[in-house]
């Protein structure tokens, strides 16, 4: 008889485990802790536009940002503040003048990768 329930087709029937493979991955997952915080800063929509512009430009403003992303200085004050508090975004201040840009590469690659993913799918 065939199985047409969908939500059993996506799901073993039966429980069988792989030893050899739980004992080498299954100390090694905790090393993704803390790496939700990355994706939690990056799953905001506002967040994930002022990211995906300094992919563009190496360094803004923030009224720069606030600018692009349409909104007040005091959001995106905000929004880079919560960037740089991640580890995602650094600033240095000229003036009266307050840039950001992305705290290394690795971001640049994240944003990018997420971006070429989307577009693919």
């Amino acid at each position: 008889m065939k199985n047409t329930d969908k939500s059993l087709q996506d799901s073993c029937e039966v429980t069988i485990y792989d030893e050899e493979k739980i004992e080498k991955i299954k100390p090694r997952v905790s090393d993704v802790e803390g790496v939700e915080l990355l994706f939690k800063a990056l799953s905001d929509a506002t967040r994930l536009k002022i990211a995906y512009a300094l992919t563009l430009e190496e360094e803004l403003c923030v009224c720069d940002v606030a600018a692009i992303i349409g909104s007040t200085t005091a959001t995106a004050s905000h929004h880079l503040r919560l960037l740089r508090n991640m580890g995602l975004a650094k600033y240095r201040k000229k003036g009266k003048m307050v840039f950001y840009s992305l705290e290394d590469e690795h971001v640049h690659q994240l944003v990018s990768i997420a971006l070429i993913h989307s577009q693919e799918g």
